[in-house]
């Protein structure tokens, strides 16, 4: 079994790619290699981001922000932007690997009451579940590829 490399990139990778990390890692643990990064992270991980996916019993102590270059020669099964700046500047990464674009809205970027801010994130984690959901089947594939 190989597991499926997947990079996970948002202009600060501080909420949706950090979200998206930890919900991945969560759905397919050792079948995935899982990794975010931004083009200019921010000093830590939101903490509405944190707790968006401690109310899904995700502790993420070990997330941090981290900046794409880390990443510079690597090869991803998949290179998923989260937000449309990081999906136009995103860098090239070589090898075969697919690219999706996931555009979500910033949750950093809500306003309100603090319920109504906190159910902006909630309702992100909610969207990168999805989307990630229907990636089930192309996981199988390339752990089954051994490649």
């Amino acid at each position: 079994m190989r597991p499926a490399r997947i990079l996970v990139l948002c202009t600060q990778n501080s909420c949706r790619s950090q979200m998206a990390e930890a919900l991945i890692r969560n759905r397919y643990g050792s079948r995935v290699e899982v990794f975010s990064a931004g083009a200019r992270p921010a000093e830590q991980v939101h903490p509405l981001a944190v707790r968006a996916l401690a109310a899904r019993g995700i502790e993420v102590q070990d997330l941090k922000p981290k900046s794409v270059d880390a990443f510079a020669g690597q090869s991803f099964d998949f290179v998923i932007t989260t937000c449309d700046d990081a999906r136009d500047s995103c860098p090239v990464f070589f090898g075969p690997h697919e690219k999706l674009h996931w555009g979500l809205e910033d949750p950093a970027r809500a306003q309100g009451s603090p319920e109504e801010v906190m159910a902006v994130f909630s309702k992100t984690a909610d969207l990168l579940e999805e989307r990630i959901a229907a990636l089930d089947e192309t996981i199988e594939a390339i752990n089954r590829s051994g490649d």
